[in-house]
């Protein structure tokens, strides 16, 4: 009996030293040790302070891109297929709402090859609707399944991209999901603890980096918009759009005629880097490697096209404009960049992958960090207050036993602090109301306990006896409490949100430790006082 006692003993030291250690490491001054703890608690947005933004995506620029690309796949079938006609051309949506009327048309279809053109439609492009809209000309509309999957495809490939510039940047604890329905509202939501100036990082999360090569057609520049429109006759060639290189940033600007459809996309890239711009000493440049498969597409490009021009643009703006001047394989840089964080900036986005679609600021709120520390005060002396009122009525109403009960609440918010610092769980407001919840858990067990040894004890059992018999008839209705509690978590961990999650967490560590602390480490205090005191002593309850 005395030996199972001292195991039992050396468990609990040992579990209360493993804790300790989680929670400070081993310092050698006061300093590292608030260090340690700094690093090693993680603290939620609402205590830490940090940004708080919501993004909208907008998907309609997925859709005018998947349309861009049906253009092109169609030309090259149709090609294959002798299949001939006039062109094809897209609407433009402008809003999410109108992202449903995305539409290809098509032009001048032979009408000999009509029924083999159908059967190309349905086989290649099946889920695209093909409608006739006189005996030459059709349009093609998005099938709605499929704009749904596009549209949280979309809003997933965003969340996705963000998350990865976000962790580029050594944030702590960044928060990156969906919010609201990915369908109707394509939002997505940010937190940054920390973060108290998130321009920068706006910038970053904000820029598409859509990189797009496309070829020039040999006209222009024109010095406006306008002039070009005219110069056209007010209607552009089908599949081709304007787009400006701005004054300053190259040695021929102006507005450029460019084939919608791109050589090279953003995915292509493999890799990039910012160095110093070799053409202009204090300016820097980003050089991109692209895929295998990109390089292959680019390499036949230039080798057909060598003396044509073409352009380089990130979010729809030209960045350079060069002659091709011989067979271009794997390569390329954006040059003319004013600053070296512009540089890595542009370099970190194109690494971690384009956005599929712009996107727009919701709402943007900042927390300041002494609003964050008002926070963890507070929480502090709220948690504080209870546990002493806890103390006091519990050494009042049950005497020495209550020191039992105390020193498991103390060994069970070491456990809950110490789970949290090597789970790597962050702590929010709502995960300090768990901890003070827990507390009040961890009481009612004690309560349970002790009041079932009563009833044995006013039974006329032994100390023992009745001891033995509270814990065995307490063990099952403590169970049950909290199971039914714990499942209760897993509702709010599933369907909640962030701090709410972080309230469900908590409260299941400490459920959790609370079976620890207060059935086998209370027992074991129990068993080390009748082991110290003589068979006749009365038990303090």
């Amino acid at each position: 009996m005395q030996r199972n006692l001292l195991i039992k003993l050396g468990v609990i030291v040992a579990t209360v030293l493993v804790c300790i250690f989680g929670i400070i490491g081993f310092p050698t001054s006061v300093a590292q040790m608030q260090a340690n703890i700094a690093r090693r608690i993680r603290l939620g947005l609402d205590l830490k302070g940090g940004s708080h933004l919501v993004l909208q995506v907008q998907v309609q620029d997925a859709a005018k891109t998947q349309a861009d690309q049906v253009i092109e796949a169609l030309r090259e079938d149709a090609r294959a297929a002798n299949i001939p006609y006039g062109g094809a051309d897209r609407n433009d949506p402008q809003s999410i709402k109108e992202t449903d009327s995305i539409q290809v048309t098509i032009h001048a279809v032979d009408q000999s090859k009509t029924q083999q053109f159908r059967n190309l439609i349905a086989d290649k492009f099946p889920d695209w609707t093909l409608t006739p809209i006189n005996a030459s000309d059709y349009k093609m509309n998005m099938k709605p399944t499929a704009l749904l999957d596009l549209k949280r495809g979309t809003v997933q490939q965003s969340l996705e991209t963000i998350e990865r510039r976000v962790n580029a940047l050594g944030l702590t604890e960044p928060t990156v999901q969906a919010h609201g329905d990915e369908a109707t509202e394509s939002e997505v939501l940010v937190e940054l603890p920390g973060v108290d100036d998130p321009a920068y990082v706006k910038q970053l999360i904000g820029t598409t980096a859509q990189l797009k090569i496309a070829e020039v057609k040999n006209e222009g520049p024109w010095p406006t918009k306008e002039a070009a429109m005219s110069a056209k006759g007010g209607i552009l060639p089908i599949n081709t759009e304007l787009r400006e290189w701005p004054a300053g940033q190259g040695n021929a600007p102006g507005w450029y005629l460019l084939n919608r459809t791109p050589v090279i996309v953003g995915q292509d890239v493999r890799s990039a880097r910012s160095a110093p711009d070799s053409d202009r000493p204090a300016s820097w440049e980003t050089a991109f490697t692209l895929s295998q498969d990109g390089a292959r597409r680019f390499e036949k490009f230039t080798s057909a096209n060598i003396g044509n021009r073409l352009a380089i643009t990130l979010d729809n703006q030209i960045r350079s404009v060069a002659t091709i001047q011989n067979t271009i394989t794997d390569s390329g840089r954006i040059n003319g960049l004013s600053s070296e964080q512009e540089a890595s900036g542009l370099a970190l986005v194109l690494r971690t992958g384009a956005l599929p679609a712009g996107i727009t600021y919701l709402q943007e709120r900042t927390i300041g960090p002494s609003l964050g520390a008002d926070s963890i005060r507070e929480g502090i002396l709220a948690g504080i207050a209870g546990l002493a009122a806890v103390v006091i009525v519990m050494l009042i109403y049950y005497k020495k036993a209550g020191i039992n009960a105390v020193l498991a609440l103390l060994l069970n918010t070491v456990l809950l602090i110490a789970a949290l610092a090597y789970f790597g769980a962050t702590l929010t407001l709502p995960g300090i109301a768990g901890i003070i919840l827990t507390v009040g858990m961890a009481v009612d067990a004690n309560v349970l306990i002790f009041e079932r040894i009563r009833e044995e004890l006013r039974a006329g059992k032994t100390i023992g006896a009745a001891v033995d018999a509270g814990f065995g008839k307490a063990w099952w209705t403590i169970v049950d409490t909290h199971v039914t509690t714990i499942v209760s978590c897993l509702f709010l961990f599933l369907f909640g949100t962030g701090p709410v999650r972080g309230f469900a967490v908590t409260l299941v560590i400490g459920l959790f430790a609370n079976v620890f602390t207060a059935v086998w480490v209370s027992r074991v205090i129990f068993d080390w006082t009748l082991s110290r005191s003589g068979p006749q002593e009365a038990l303090s309850i």
